[in-house]
């Protein structure tokens, strides 16, 4: 698959030629939090690179999909489908029945850093979107025809991170250059390891679903507080599930700040516990999946900072079939997928008719 139907060339994989049940909502953000870890923290790591090399996970997605892909945009920049796993096997099972391994992801953020890897946008792409899925190979040996009209989180749980992978690829026409996951309790030990993360709120949160309790103004959370935080969904804006995007994108830019600010070269200590729970707690493509790869990605990151990050919910509407489900606004996602292609700025009009970007509830936490 060579072009789309506007005839468009699109991006290869691998380097760019001219720049050398509820707590499933917050793994998107987990993920990000494992990647901002190991390359603002990994880049000083080549000491431990085999005891760290052989904590990492991989999948070949290359292999997978083979040549049925968008093809390379020879313009600098890098995408990266970020994804949360959340079987409820092993040590996640306190989070739910334990299915026996199997898993889904109900969030994705596709991470589009610019030429020069200077600035960043995240596109969320909501857990209920309805959406074409291409045929995807199943973990018995079978094929899932895929269809029209499926729902974007199943992709993952039909055929793994490939399907998901796949199913991003025809969404937007853009090839994914890299691929992280993270699951549950590797989000809560990063976060714990860090020391916490300190939020502002500008309200009181409570909610039961997923035990949090915050009074308004600066709170310091530690693992398990940050993954109720990214979770909460009915007791902050509009209750859905856009507004828990919305929340999730706040926590990731404090997320930053803080990383950032703390000085993790000062403090070898913490720098290699962090390192050894990041890299125990993603799967990466095969491309990043040893240390020398991840530090050399690292060292491209290093300067993006929480003001260069342009986050935005994939712009949606209500489906007219399901109230309970969304569908991309076609013009709209386009004005996304176009500019990320051009290597732009995603620009403003893309946002303004998607109810994924309206409502409150990323400006409770600052």
């Amino acid at each position: 698959m060579s072009e789309d139907s506007t005839g468009r060339g699109r991006r290869a994989a691998g380097r760019r030629r001219r720049t050398p049940p509820k707590r499933r909502r917050a793994l998107a953000v987990a993920a990000w939090s494992a990647a901002v870890v190991l390359l603002l923290g990994g880049a000083g790591l080549g000491y431990f690179y085999f005891k760290f090399n052989g904590n990492l996970k991989t999948v070949d997605i290359d292999a997978a999909l083979g040549k049925d892909r968008p093809e390379d945009v020879d313009n600098g920049s890098m995408d990266i489908l970020v994804l949360g796993s959340d079987s409820r096997g092993g040590a996640n099972g306190e989070y739910g029945k334990d299915d026996g391994g199997s898993a889904r992801s109900d969030t994705a953020m596709i991470v589009h850093l610019y030429e020069g890897h200077h600035k960043a946008s995240v596109i969320s792409i909501p857990r209920d979107t309805m959406a074409p899925r291409p045929p995807c190979a199943t973990a018995n040996g079978k094929t899932d025809p895929g269809g029209q009209r499926r729902q974007f989180n199943e992709a993952y749980t039909t055929g793994g991170a490939a399907c998901a992978v796949k199913t991003v690829e025809k969404m937007s026409g853009i090839r994914m250059d890299h691929y992280l996951e993270v699951d549950f309790t590797g989000f809560k030990k990063i976060i714990d390891d860090l020391g916490g993360v300190e939020v502002t709120t500008t309200k009181p949160i409570k909610d039961g679903a997923s035990h949090l309790d915050l009074a308004a103004g600066t709170n310091k959370l530690n693992g398990e507080q940050a993954l109720g935080l990214v979770r909460t969904r009915k007791s902050v804006g509009d209750g859905s599930d856009l507004g828990r995007i919305q929340l999730q994108q706040a926590f990731i830019k404090a997320l930053i700040k803080q990383v950032k600010g703390i000085g993790l070269f000062d403090n070898p200590k913490k720098l290699l516990g962090l390192a050894d729970s990041g890299t125990k707690a993603i799967t990466t493509d095969k491309a990043l999946g040893d240390v020398k790869s991840l530090m050399g990605f690292a060292q491209g990151l290093q300067g993006i900072d929480a003001q260069d990050m342009q986050m935005i919910t994939l712009p949606v509407t209500p489906d007219p079939r399901d109230v309970d489900r969304v569908v991309p606004l076609a013009n709209e996602s386009k004005l996304v997928w176009d500019a990320l292609l051009a290597d732009r700025p995603i620009p403003a009009e893309a946002t303004e008719n998607s109810m994924g970007d309206k409502g409150s509830a990323g400006k409770i936490v600052q």
